[in-house]
């Protein structure tokens, strides 16, 4: 792997106080031990729980060079928390990831490696194919999301089999350019991304996944998110 390359990790985070600093830990070893140049900026929304409080304690841990806090007053939503933590990004790669431990930073390397290899635009991971899957969810949620993801491959057929994922490796210009033409909230932005990428050709490849539901806190999926999925399908569906 190339050392001279630097990799941003951006963290949206809500509530997160008790996952931030495992996940902060987990991302310095897997960086450090692959001897890479990263930073990982924290895009806190206001969390009433004292996340920002825990992000500055890891900040006089590993340095300010390191843990980039860039927060927010309030919670604004996740396309907006990219565009956020983006303009203090400093990296030439772009790693987006869930805070709350369900994505685990061991898979990083393989995304690295990947993207290497065909030096693809994005590096997506995905839950559904080869050894990826879902651990720590019911039968109804996995069919849930199943069911969700079988529906958008059959009206948008995007190129890639896990189109709500949200572990991801872009290289910085692709990933701008991508949220620039979004127009998304939500869940759905992370779909939308992957259509619009396949809209103006970027290359994509997929690293397999473990999925684990979080361990601390509370899931933010609720019966609005998934009526705001199936609008936000649609929308894909009539404009793209």
């Amino acid at each position: 792997m190339e050392a001279n390359r630097k990799y941003s990790v951006l963290l949206p985070t809500y509530n997160e106080k008790e996952n931030l600093p495992l996940i902060v830990w987990l991302l310095v070893k897997v960086f450090t031990d692959s001897g890479l140049d990263f930073e990982i900026i924290v895009i806190d929304d206001g969390s009433p729980d004292g996340t920002l409080e825990a992000g500055k304690q890891l900040e006089k841990i590993y340095g300010k060079d390191k843990i980039v806090l860039r927060p927010r007053k309030e919670k604004l939503g996740l396309g907006t928390a990219y565009v956020h933590g983006m303009k203090h990004a400093t990296g030439d790669f772009i790693i987006i990831m869930d805070a709350d431990l369900s994505h685990h930073p061991k898979y990083i390397p393989e995304f690295i490696k990947k993207q290497q290899e065909g030096d693809c635009d994005i590096v997506t991971g995905t839950r559904y194919v080869g050894s990826g899957g879902v651990y720590g969810w019911d039968f109804k949620r996995k069919f849930v999301s199943r069911t969700a993801n079988y529906i958008a491959q059959v009206l948008l057929r995007p190129g890639v089999s896990d189109l709500t994922g949200s572990f991801r490796l872009y290289k910085k210009a692709v990933l701008e350019k991508l949220v620039e033409s979004c127009v998304s909230k939500g869940y759905v932005f992370q779909m939308e991304m992957m259509i619009r990428a396949r809209h103006f050709g970027y290359t994509i490849d997929e690293v397999p996944i473990a999925f684990v539901d979080r361990m601390y806190g509370e899931s933010k999926l609720a019966g609005k998110e998934i009526v705001d999925y199936l609008k936000g399908l649609l929308y894909l569906f009539a404009n793209l």
